[in-house]
């Protein structure tokens, strides 16, 4: 029988499981609350693993052509010379280099294609107001009016998700890591072929090619408490946290910066939410249960595999619940890992700690982010 699935929420997770499900013949409805269907933010770093992703979707190509990929991530000092260089083996294939980069609204676009191309019915401006579910299925009502009955609801809105609190009242909410990022777009110079790092004892600079002309620059900082920025100060704040690094490249980077720079500033939050991920018929994935701080650039892995995992285990199993639960205990030691890790480098980071420490975190991650999903 054709399952019916609602999908609440049209972030990269959500495109992805509709994408997915779609495959297998599953009949899918997409609800996204903001009508513009909007991504916003400067670049996103991805892995190996992501671009893995990104082929099992079927958007890899169009990803080569409207971003960036590239191998190694080059660690230099504040001064500027290298002095080591991050492999990045080539988890996609042996003809896709290990990482890359993209705007973030340019991947949403790539994404949101795809969505429609898949035949997914896509509802914007919309999501749901309540859901009652029974042993056979869920009915939910939505802010339109409408009222809709389907086999599975799953839940990608995001780390401040509506459904989450729903379902789990009980759930941990997001928590303040202590750091925060600061990313701007600039012209690409033509050194810059690879991300690459500038590795200060507590402010963490980095560049990477979002394209063949432009790159993004992130800096993360630590910041004892969660305060509004005035984004009237965002170019002179992000201008002085490179000041006290005099590499050539990255003081003609930082000359680049002006008011009319398009810069995000973002405060680092995290959340693991514990298991159960579902409640019958429900069941939630990506930031909704595991938001992780970028330091290991997995953030879109995480929730993407999500996707591809859960369409697999409901194709899989003939009851609803046994697939359900085949893909919580699929993902659970993986999205911890990267939760959980990319916390701890932050706290690295923010105490200026043991630098071999970050190094064994980061190499452990990344070899077990290399293994199947």
């Amino acid at each position: 029988m054709k399952k019916h699935i609602l999908i609440i929420g049209g972030g990269f997770s959500g495109m992805a499981a509709a994408i997915q499900l779609r495959k297998s013949g599953a009949e899918v409805d997409l609800v996204e609350i903001d009508p513009g269907w909007r991504s916003y933010g400067a670049g996103i770093s991805l892995g190996g693993a992501t671009l893995r992703a990104f082929r099992t979707l079927g958007i890899l190509d169009a990803f080569l052509a409207q971003g960036n990929a590239s191998d190694g991530v080059k660690l230099c000092l504040p001064h500027g010379p290298q002095v080591a260089e991050l492999p990045t083996p080539r988890i996609a294939g042996a003809d896709v280099p290990g990482g890359g980069a993209i705007m973030r609204p340019v991947l949403a676009r790539i994404l949101a294609d795809a969505t429609r191309a898949s035949g997914t019915k896509v509802y914007l401006g919309n999501t749901f107001t309540s859901l009652q579910q029974d042993a056979e299925g869920v009915d939910v009502v939505f802010s339109d009016g409408q009222r809709r009955r389907y086999d599975l609801v799953i839940g990608a809105d995001g780390l401040y998700s509506k459904l989450r609190e729903t379902l789990f009242p009980q759930a941990p909410k997001p928590t303040y890591s202590g750091q925060a990022v600061w990313r701007a777009v600039l012209p690409r110079p033509p050194e810059i072929e690879t991300a690459t790092m500038w590795m200060g004892p507590r402010i963490k600079p980095g560049v990477n090619p979002v394209s063949k002309t432009e790159m993004y620059l992130f800096v993360t900082e630590p910041r004892p408490s969660n305060e509004h920025v005035d984004p009237s100060t965002f170019a002179t704040q992000l201008r002085s946290l490179l000041d006290d690094f005099p590499a050539p490249t990255l003081q003609a980077i930082r000359s680049q910066i002006g008011d009319d720079s398009q810069i995000v500033f973002r405060p680092l939050e995290g959340l693991l939410m514990p298991r159960p991920w579902f409640s019958g018929r429900v069941v939630l994935i990506g930031d909704t249960v595991h938001a992780t701080t970028p330091h290991l650039a997995s953030g879109a892995c995480i929730g993407i595999e999500d996707a591809l995992v859960l369409a697999e285990e409901l194709d899989r199993h003939t009851e609803t619940e046994a697939g359900l639960a085949a893909f919580e205990a699929r993902r659970w030691e993986r999205c911890r890992m990267v939760v959980e890790n990319s916390a701890r480098l932050g706290e690295i980071e923010i105490a200026n700690g043991d630098k071999e420490e970050h190094a064994r975190i980061m190499r452990s991650s990344l070899m077990a982010l290399a293994d199947p999903i």
